[in-house]
């Protein structure tokens, strides 16, 4: 059953709000209470009394489109950890916005001069912007260059984070746009990888990679010969834990560059472990999702094919500190295992078997990723 509360509810009126309530609810069908809060725009201490007896009588009571003063009250005085309690978002369209981000649980658009909002694929996802907001908040503190988000809107039957990005453009953009300052981008692209990379996380703080790359090689052993499954998995296990921080879904949309600053966006993938995870999710970005359709690339980056593998092999030569060319191609083959591990993973679950296309990519990849298998013993390399 549904209650609107309006107005202000105080020592005044409490008495009598409390009554009409009751009233209410005696007219009502007992299913679940929903306090509608939307019209709501002050509760004192004797306004909490009534909700409280509320709940006592409806342990199930939810409150809802309670707007940012009251919210505020109720979270102070510790009624969010009571009950649920569910805010009013401001309504944002990204109807005919620039598309300037894009990661694995969201995409980002530019809704003014001066802000963005990322919106979330998952519907149901204020939890996923709470931790989205935590590990940013962790990651500026312990010195990597990022946005913090500044409210909470709703976008569709999603919702979205909104951040400060004023007169931001994307490495992807710069690259597009102006192919003459590649170069600067890879240098700028691996600065900011070592600067991820060389932070050291407290212990606990954020998800363990492995952990992660795990579960894809769990996933894997229906889909290969026994014998590749199994090394497969033991690959990945033998990778030693490591606290230093990596970002999850590290490509050129999601660095932006704002007054001569370069900000690390779309937080939500951070975690620590081996650099090998990182760089097999960059070869994916760059090369692997577009080995087979070449288009993706152009229509995911802005840029094509051609550029994206170039992006890829200069990067990994800057961030290795060297050309030699086996070197490269042994550090790149052993990011390749974890890279088409994670994509066939994902196709498969996305229902890619079900299609000729799917199935020929799958193929493709998995064709790559047994080859590899036979070639290598270790996923380590060394600086």
């Amino acid at each position: 059953m549904n209650i609107h509360l309006k107005g202000r509810i105080d020592s005044t009126n409490a008495a009598q709000t409390e009554q009409d309530i009751l009233a209410q609810l005696q007219n009502g069908d007992g299913g679940p209470l929903v306090v509608d809060m939307q019209e709501l725009e002050y509760i004192s201490s004797a306004g909490l009394r009534v909700i409280l007896r509320l709940k006592k009588e409806h342990p199930d009571l939810k409150l809802v489109n309670v707007n940012s003063e009251v919210y505020e009250i109720l979270d102070m005085t510790g009624f969010t950890q009571m009950m649920s309690v569910e805010k009013a978002y401001r309504v944002v369209s990204v109807e005919g916005c620039e598309e300037i981000g894009r990661g694995a649980n969201g995409t980002i658009y530019r809704i003014d001069r001066d802000n963005v909002v990322k919106v979330y694929n998952n519907a149901d996802a204020l939890a996923d912007i709470q931790h989205e907001r935590e590990v940013a908040k962790l990651a500026l503190i312990l010195g990597i260059p990022t946005a913090i988000s500044y409210d909470v809107v709703k976008v569709g039957d999603s919702y979205g984070s909104v951040f400060e990005l004023l007169n931001a453009k994307s490495f992807s953009k710069i690259i597009a746009r102006e192919p003459e300052k590649l170069d600067w981008c890879v240098k700028e692209f691996v600065a900011m990888l070592k600067r991820i990379h060389g932070t050291l996380v407290p212990a606990g703080k954020l998800p363990d990679m492995k952990e992660t790359a795990l579960k894809w090689a769990r996933f894997m052993q229906d889909y290969l010969p026994e014998a590749a499954g199994k090394k497969l998995l033991a690959l990945i296990d033998a990778v030693p834990h490591d606290d230093h921080m990596i970002h999850g879904d590290y490509h050129t949309k999601n660095l932006e560059l704002t007054d001569n600053e370069v900000l690390l966006i779309d937080m939500d993938t951070l975690a620590v472990g081996h650099p090998i995870f990182e760089l097999g999710s960059i070869y994916n970005s760059f090369v692997g999702y577009s080995e087979y359709d070449s288009e993706v690339i152009r229509k995911f980056q802005g840029f094509d094919q051609t550029t994206g593998r170039s992006f890829w092999r200069k990067s990994l030569a800057a961030y290795l500190g060297t050309d030699d060319e086996a070197k490269l191609d042994e550090v790149a083959d052993k990011a390749r295992i974890v890279g088409y591990t994670r994509m066939i993973r994902r196709s498969i679950r996305r229902k890619g078997l079900e299609t000729e296309a799917g199935r020929a990519e799958i193929a493709l990849w998995k064709g790559e990723l047994l080859e590899l298998l036979d070639k290598y013993d270790t996923l380590l390399f060394g600086a």
